[in-house]
Order: structure tokens, then sequence, then C-alpha cells
């Protein structure tokens, strides 16, 4: 506990104690709410109702919807996990075939709150963000639950923001500019929402370079031994720390802005092994094991003409399925240590024309191969797309993706391991060709 407390305390007085003087707002400080013009006074009976500017209106609160409806129609040349997206190919061992989808799950609904300011730091405006999709847990295709992507509540103002809620990680902010509905994680991306307590300061060093500090605790997210009977998963007894600093030259140009961050995180992950672990070495139950996820992180936007824009991602770590990294492994079942991976990925976009873009994008995730036994050692991606924007609201795309997902089995001639119980070692290859059209309000 007293590493988590020395940590906690120092990031936060770091930050709201940093002297810099701020001039500039760093532009991700502006991108969850929407700025509703004034409107007539509210009625007195306080009833909801939609004003010109299609929002909800109930006393000083405003609401306003968005939404998608989208849908893919992917084929995939080798089966990948999980099918309607792709993290990774599974073995042509154990599935080899190809496989055709059809899917509207990704669609997705929101809106967004603004509400009274609070006079605390020269005056804060409030707001905050609910949004779902429906790729939640199904039994059949087109009976999906419900998922939660957002729901927050923040403050904010020109030097900081407040935010309480589930909310995108802070470190490894960007997204590579795919198709595919899981944006590259498993295959370069690491960073994913959570709940989170989080804090940020934003300013200038002059009008041409603009900084951001970026901080949260997070709650623990255990991915590993989902399916483990002998596993029972426990949050730790403190929580993830979180925090990046990025600088941004030209901070006036919005898209057209250099951008670099460095962004890390340090936790734990917790365990109960209740029963026998795999051969070898079958390890004994054992309780209380708490296993540490920490990363470091790069991230770059850079506009390269008028026209191309480039962006990417570096990432080093270990215990990483928390955060989508290590191929979604973080803890080998065997001798229960951490898996360390490093990865990332890059991609450049082509505006042909004002309704037309091109993108072209590769990522990897390369796990340390000694730190498990068996299980996905490689995952690539390699993609090409073009994006249509027919009408103000309607788009539509095609998207060429190569996987290749490679595979290990360290325990083959080892006593104690049945050949039947080895795990497949061939390779994954797939082309997944995606077709998208996209409806969104």
């Amino acid at each position: 506990m007293s590493r988590a407390t020395l940590l906690i305390v120092g990031l936060f007085a770091i930050l709201i104690a940093f002297p810099i003087k701020v001039r500039a707002l760093d532009e991700t400080l502006l991108d969850t709410l929407v700025e509703l013009p004034a409107t007539e006074v509210v009625p007195a009976s306080y009833a909801i109702d939609f004003g010109s500017d299609k929002a909800w209106r109930k006393g000083k609160f405003s609401i306003m919807p968005y939404g998608a409806f989208w849908a893919d129609m992917v084929y995939a040349t080798q089966r990948t996990n999980p099918g309607a997206f792709t993290f990774f190919v599974f073995s042509e061992q154990t599935q080899g075939e190809s496989a055709f989808t059809i899917d509207a799950r990704r669609s997705r609904f929101g809106f967004n709150a603004t509400g009274p300011g609070i006079p605390i730091n020269g005056g804060m405006e409030t707001g905050g963000q609910l949004e779902i999709d429906f790729h939640g847990d199904f039994i059949l295709e087109n009976r999906a639950e419900v998922l939660l992507r957002q729901a927050y509540w923040e403050a904010k103002n020109e030097r900081h923001r407040y935010l309480v809620g589930q909310y995108w990680d802070v470190i490894s902010p960007l997204l590579p500019r795919t198709l595919n509905y899981s944006v590259g994680w498993l295959g370069g991306n690491i960073g994913f929402r959570r709940a989170q307590f989080r804090y940020e300061r934003a300013g200038s060093f002059d009008g041409n370079v603009s900084w951001i500090l970026q901080s949260s605790l997070n709650q623990d997210i255990i991915p590993d031994f989902t399916m483990e009977s002998g596993v029972v998963r426990e949050s730790s007894s403190w929580p993830v720390v979180e925090a990046r600093a990025a600088i941004t030259l030209n901070p006036d140009a919005g898209s057209r802005a250099t951008t670099l961050g460095l962004s890390g995180h340090i936790g734990e992950t917790g365990f109960d092994f209740l029963s026998v672990g795999p051969p070898p070495p079958s390890l004994p139950p054992v309780d209380d094991v708490r296993l540490e996820t920490w990363s470091f992180n790069i991230d770059l936007s850079i506009p390269v003409t008028k026209r191309t824009h480039l962006q990417a991602e570096f990432f080093r770590g270990r215990n990483l399925s928390p955060f989508l990294g290590g191929i979604g492994q973080g803890v080998c079942p065997c001798t229960r240590d951490t898996i360390g991976s490093t990865g990332g990925w890059g991609d450049l976009s082509y505006d042909c024309s004002d309704n037309v873009t091109l993108h072209f994008g590769y990522g990897v995730d390369d796990p340390d191969n000694d730190d498990f036994l068996f299980g996905r050692t490689y995952n690539q991606f390699i993609f090409a797309n073009f994006l249509i924007y027919l009408t103000e609201g309607l788009s539509t795309g095609v998207e060429l993706t190569y996987w290749k997902t490679l595979y290990q089995d360290r325990r083959v001639g080892l006593p104690g391991v049945p050949a039947d119980e080895l795990r497949p070692t061939a390779p994954g290859k797939a082309y997944v060709i995606d077709w998208m059209v996209k409806y969104a309000f």
C-alpha cells in the first residue's frame, strides 16, 4: 500500500501544483461535449421539449441525442476471433475454414448533456455522456445485449478537467482508422474504456506550443482465466494508475497540429488459484496472488501534407491483457508469471476529395515467447480501406485486411503432458474483406 499511496499522492500533487500560466486549451479537452447555442427561457414546468437546435431542454440542462445505425458484411478466408470483427486468426489446425458474417451490433446510441456551471477554479462547465452499443454478451447474433461504452460526468474550463465514470484510458489515446470494430486491439493497439476518476491540466508555453498533463485512478479489469473454474479473479487493494504528458505544435491548426505524447500505467491484477495448475509444473493451489501490470507508451500525430496525415503508437509492458495487449494474454496459466509484450501500429490517411478518404495501416503485437508455455506468440494486421461520405449522415466503405497469428506449445515431449492436451501450433492467416454502411445523426 505504501507504493500505491506514494504514486497516487505524488502524481496528483505534481499536476495540481504545476505553475505554468495557461493560455491555450488542448483540443482533446473539448471533444466530448456538444456546445449548444442559447435558446428561449425554459417553461416553468421544466418539461423536456425540443428546441430549435434539436436538443432536449429541462431547466438549465440540455441533452443532445446522437447515434449511428451501423452494419458490416464481412468475409474471411480463414475463421477469425470473434467473427463479426477480428482480434486474431484461429490456428488452421482448429478453424481452417472460411467464414461469412453480416452484423449490425456495432450500431451505437447516446447523448451528451450540459448543465449548470460550478464556481470553482474560475468557473467550470459541467456535462456528461452516455453511450451504448450492442456487442454485449449474446446467445444468438440477432439477440444481442447492450454494452455500456461510456457513462461519465465532467467539469472543465481552459485550465482543468475533472471526470468521473467510464471513459477511455489515459494511455495510448489514438485509434487506427480501420473499419474493423476492434480498431487493432490485440494487434498492436492498447487501451480501452474503464471506470475512473480523472484529472487533466492544459496550457501553453507560447502561442505555438500547448501542453496537457493527464492522470487517472482506474478500476481493475482482469480478463485472464475467465473460463477457468479453478481460478477466482479479484481486484487489488489499490487502483490502476495512468498518466500521460503531451505537447502540441501549432495547436490552433486543429486536426493539422502535430502532437507527441508519452504515457504509462502501473497496477496489479489479483487471483485465487483454487486447484492444481496445468502441467508443467502443476503448481499447487494458492490464495491472494498479486501480479503487476505496467506499460510505457508513445503516441504521435503528424500532418504530412495538406491532404495526408500520419499517426502511430508504440508500447512496451507486462501483463497487458487488461489493456488489450499481449494478444489478450497477461498471465501464463502454467507458471502463473506475467507475460511481457512489445508492439504498436501506424496508419496514413489521404483525402482524395471532400467526401472520399483512403487509409493504409499496419499493427503488430509481439509477446515475449519465453514468458509462457503455450498460446499466441505473434499477431499482425495490414489494412487498406476507402471511405465515401454520400450525404451528411450516410457513409460507406470497403476494407481489405491481412491478418497473421502465430502459435506455440513448448510442452511437446515433456513428461505429464498427453499429446491430446497439447495446444495448436500451426499459424492462422486470413484475408478479411469488410463492407460497412453507416447512417449517423
